[in-house]
């Protein structure tokens, strides 16, 4: 397993073929007086493609994604990308966070400041986390499953790797949303003596 740091770099041509796919879609009809009682809403849908055609600033996001500790490590040759937040306190847990389906790793990001850095949001220091926040395999930059039957246990599997071996941590607690709140239970399944805490939502 190898790790390396990651930067979004999204190529200009993949942004500009969107904007072309955008100005070119062909809408659907809709059922007259219909709201949102047969699907998404035709005029708020219509709104939505305006939005990411001509306000919607990708750079910006990406400029804001970047300031995230981002890497890609290489297990048994998928690559997983991950965040990796150092904790600001004494002794700080290391906790793994799974995002939710469908979903991606931005999810956790409002949350990663107050957990390593309480103090700045009126907390104790003392409660710092180190913050690992992988993509899901498939899902984000992690890089889709080749073969058949990957479940929740596997990729618990590659959460246990992640954390132990690469990064060190030979004891962490884990948490999860929604679906993928099955990995967590999986780790405090397989790996009990690794796990110091789990948390399903």
């Amino acid at each position: 397993m190898s790790i390396q740091a990651f930067t979004i770099a999204i190529p200009q041509g993949t942004l500009d073929d969107l904007l072309v796919r955008l100005s070119q879609t062909r809408w659907p009809d809709q059922v007259e007086g219909a709201s949102w009682e047969y699907g998404t809403n035709l005029d708020y849908l219509k709104e939505l493609a305006d939005y990411w055609q001509h306000e919607f600033d990708w750079r910006a996001q990406e400029t804001r994604l970047n300031q995230f500790a981002q890497f890609r490590a290489d297990i048994d040759g998928l690559g997983i990308h991950f965040i990796h937040e150092r904790g600001k306190g004494p002794n700080p847990l290391p906790i793994i966070l799974t995002h939710g389906w469908p979903s991606s790793f931005f999810e956790m990001l409002k949350i990663i400041p107050l957990l390593t850095d309480p103090a700045r949001y009126g907390g104790d220091p003392a409660d710092a986390f180190d913050v690992v926040v992988p993509s899901l395999p498939g899902f984000g930059f992690s890089d889709r499953p080749r073969e058949r039957g990957w479940q929740l246990p596997k990729t618990a599997e590659l959460w246990a790797r992640l954390m132990r071996n690469e990064l060190g941590y030979q004891r962490f607690a884990a948490a999860g949303g929604d679906f993928n709140c099955g990995p967590s239970i999986a780790l405090s399944a397989r790996y009990e003596p690794s796990m110091l805490a789990k948390r399903e939502s």
